[in-house]
């Protein structure tokens, strides 16, 4: 794998208890979906906060050693990753992007990120797509993940770091 080099101005750093207020404003973002339901405003956005603890929460539970990123443009948050550095894999729980920072090759550049690390401790990449959202699989399949199996409604993708050659002795 070559060497990683973000695009001018991109940056992750750890999220911070200052993080929340745009941390929930990107969770509304990208919850399009619970937008949609019928009902009175207060409603909408009691489910939506509702939503935002649950996940909060059952990352908190499932991926208790992950570690939660903040990712930036010229030090403007634009977006959002959790990680979960394990002995055997670099598990991506999480990734999203303020809609206007979307379609920008942000999200690739992050997971490259990522795949270095994960190659250089020497260990995969895995993590879970929705089977409906296309534009994620591309993307992933671009990087080298293969979808390992289905859990409905997710696949569980698998990137191997490349396997460096000894040269032998003889």
């Amino acid at each position: 794998m070559q060497k990683f080099i973000p695009p001018n101005g991109l940056h992750i750093r750890p999220s911070r208890p200052t993080d929340k207020v745009f941390l929930e404003k990107l969770h509304h973002a990208s919850r399009q979906d619970l937008q949609l339901i019928d009902g009175e405003r207060d409603f909408i956005e009691s489910i939506l906060a509702m939503q935002y603890r649950a996940q909060t929460q059952g990352y908190g539970d499932k991926y208790p050693n992950a570690m939660y990123f903040i990712i930036e443009k010229h030090w403007e948050p634009i977006g959002k990753a959790t990680v979960d550095f394990g002995h055997n894999e670099v598990r991506l729980v999480d990734i999203a992007f303020m809609p206007q920072a979307r379609g920008h090759g942000f999200g690739r550049a992050i997971i490259q990120s990522f795949q270095q690390a994960a190659a250089q401790s020497g260990v995969p990449m895995t993590l879970t797509v929705l089977q409906q959202n296309q534009a994620a699989m591309q993307l992933y399949a671009a990087l080298g993940f293969t979808v390992e199996c289905y859990q409905e409604p997710y696949y569980l993708m698998s990137w191997y770091p490349p396997v460096n050659k000894v040269a032998s002795s003889s």
